[in-house]
């Protein structure tokens, strides 16, 4: 509720238990940031990252306030602000505002009046990782996009060199860009059931749903699963050991989907520069 914080100390938890809301610093690093992440898995998996740009440093004083005008304040010393969602004043009776970790892992300010209203939504800043329920899209008269951006390292969640969103000029087809301007790898078309490019797809089927949406406000695609109670991510990767040398094979980067299911299924769509492994595997 308005008013309200979280400390560094604290963590919100969506009601079905699956998400957890709380600070975190990665690795050895100082720095602190404030994520979603997969409660019940041993290997912390992260799914959201607020405030990757602009990390605090004090453990003792970092808190999460839902502010008087509605806005999610990411707060350290002095009330210094590192984050926000940086609304508009669009709320109608701010008093019943509200900040709710959903059970699909989106992190929602809403009207806690009218819960259906919501003012502000993590799905729509993601990171590196695409929920099902997500889009990654652009929105037509804002132009904002929608789009998975790697972390710098595994240290260090700030944007990396690696990108994947949707063509922002209209068609149905996702593109891999290194440093967000050099394009090296297009998904191909959507057909309604694959993509072009990756005819692999089809063995997908089975357990995910892929969906294309384009209309006068927007265009962005989303995928759900067949059985929800599967936790499931696609990612965009970068790891330790790859060559970035242009017109060199390029390891350690990839989209990956996850499933807890024992099965494994392994397929790689290789275009141009860019080797871009796509696999179910255990999380």
């Amino acid at each position: 509720m308005v008013g309200q914080s979280l400390p560094a100390s604290e963590t919100l938890i969506s009601q079905n238990g699956a998400f957890e809301l709380r600070f975190f610093k990665p690795g050895p690093s100082v720095n602190i940031y404030l994520g979603i992440w997969y409660k019940n898995f041993a290997n912390k998996i992260n799914v959201w990252v607020a405030n990757r740009e602009s990390p605090s440093n004090d453990p003792v004083s970092s808190k999460l306030e839902l502010s008087a005008d509605g806005n999610l304040v990411l707060l350290m010393s002095s009330n210094k602000t590192v984050w926000s969602t940086d609304l508009a004043s669009s709320m109608s009776n701010t008093s019943t505002a509200e900040a709710v970790l959903l059970d699909d892992g989106n992190f929602v300010v809403r009207d806690g009046s009218n819960p259906a209203t919501i003012y502000w939504q993590s799905f729509d800043y993601p990171t590196d990782t695409w929920l099902p329920g997500g889009k990654l899209g652009i929105n037509k008269h804002t132009g904002q996009v929608q789009r998975l951006i790697s972390w710098k390292n595994a240290e260090d969640p700030a944007p990396g060199m690696f990108s994947i969103g949707i063509d922002p000029n209209g068609s149905s087809k996702l593109f891999i860009e290194w440093k967000r301007s050099h394009r090296y790898w297009s998904s191909g078309d959507w057909d309604g059931e694959i993509f072009a490019s990756v005819p692999e797809m089809r063995e997908l089927n089975n357990f995910l749903k892929f969906s294309y949406v384009s209309n006068e406000n927007e265009s962005y695609f989303t995928y759900s699963l067949h059985n929800t109670s599967i936790p499931s991510r696609i990612v965009i990767d970068f790891q330790d050991g790859w060559n970035n040398s242009i017109g060199g094979k390029i390891d350690g980067i990839g989209i990956f989907i996850g499933s807890i299911q024992e099965s494994k299924l392994m397929f790689m769509v290789c275009v141009g520069l860019l080797e871009s492994l796509m696999k179910v595997h255990q999380i």
